[in-house]
């Protein structure tokens, strides 16, 4: 049975654009068109759909008015179609808290009515979330300025503790799941931590400020020869890698574009291969929700050289893609939910 598609956008350019770049994907029917947020809310509930995508930006009712009538009423998975505007990234962020499970950017890709990139992702998003319903809902209890870390249930036992560096890596989901970690962890971790979130520019720099609204620590978006500091979160900045250098006894943050034959910039795997060079045995890698494999290298490499590695489990991830490689792979030293993983980076850092 073909997936039934709705698509919503006020530009007649982008629903043509998404058609095309559908065509070659047989079990994907496109079932409507809707062109404001209104014929949205309408159109799935007349439809149901299995998959929506959305606009942001829209007459009448703009997507994200939409996403909240359509999660009250019918609850379906939303991928949000958003431009690559730091406008656009705030609202994608509030969109992913109110429910959408991932986006899609509009950029001059478009313009080439579906570059393979582009319509790789969208044929893989779509399937992947029509096959995962129903929907996850949205991720809340998130309160800003959090001044304990959560009561986990049985935290795992650790084996190798007094980590000294922490590195994240995540993807589809991530933005909300990390408001469910960087916010728990206190004031007393002393560590510095690397964060990867796939994201495109000025997207990374709204989820930094983000989370820094929210979080103990200092969240910021890495721009490059910053020395690591204790308490201090560095976000990978969209479209260049994050790596780490040691100039005499300190640690700086390296921004780079190189390499450029990697699938994902930023990517996990060039951000832990970093951190397991400078630190080895001393680095804790953590894996979360999101699609592919990256960070399977990197912290396989790590923990060959004794860290540690944290994987998130597979009923608390959007996508359990990136942790299901590492825990397949055997190198994960505990899998744990979403609201034990900041816990559990405590007990690995004391």
């Amino acid at each position: 049975m073909a997936i039934k598609l709705l698509v919503v956008d006020d530009s007649a350019f982008m629903r043509k654009a998404i058609e095309n770049m559908l065509q070659k994907a047989s079990d994907i029917q496109i079932v409507g068109f809707g062109r404001n947020g209104k014929e949205a809310v309408e159109l799935a509930e007349k439809l149901r759909p299995d998959v929506i995508t959305l606009d942001i930006e829209m007459p009448l009712m703009d997507g994200l008015e939409a996403l909240k009538h359509i999660m009250a009423k019918n609850p379906t998975p939303v991928i949000m179609v958003s431009s690559l505007t730091s406008e656009g990234a705030e609202a994608t962020l509030k969109a992913l808290e109110l429910g959408a499970v991932d986006f899609l950017t509009k950029d001059k890709s478009f313009a080439s009515f579906g570059v393979m990139k582009i319509e790789e992702q969208l044929i893989e998003k779509i399937r992947y979330f029509a096959a995962k319903k129903p929907v996850r809902r949205a991720i809340s209890g998130i309160q800003p300025k959090v001044t304990t870390t959560a009561q986990s249930a049985t935290l795992p036992k650790i084996t190798s503790g007094n980590k000294k560096i922490v590195a994240i890596g995540t993807s589809t989901g991530g933005p909300q799941s990390l408001q469910k970690v960087i916010p728990l962890l206190p004031a007393t971790l002393n560590r510095p931590i690397l964060v990867v979130q796939h994201m495109p520019p000025n997207f990374t720099n709204s989820l930094a400020s983000r989370l820094n609204t929210l979080s103990q620590l200092t969240v910021v978006e890495a721009q490059g020869k910053e020395k690591l500091e204790p308490n201090v979160v560095y976000i990978a900045k969209g479209g260049f890698h994050l790596k780490i250098k040691k100039i005499g006894s300190n640690y700086y943050t390296e921004v780079t574009s190189e390499p450029q034959n990697m699938l994902h910039i930023p990517s996990v795997d060039v951000m832990v291969d970093s951190v397991a060079d400078n630190f080895g045995r001393d680095a804790l890698g953590v894996i979360m929700t999101g699609m592919g494999s990256d960070g399977l290298k990197g912290l396989t490499k790590l923990k060959s050289m004794g860290g540690a590695v944290i994987a998130q489990n597979q009923e608390t991830c959007v996508v359990y893609g990136m942790p299901r490689s590492v825990v397949e792979a055997n190198i994960a030293d505990v899998v744990v939910p979403l609201e034990s993983i900041a816990d559990t980076i405590v007990s690995y850092c004391k």
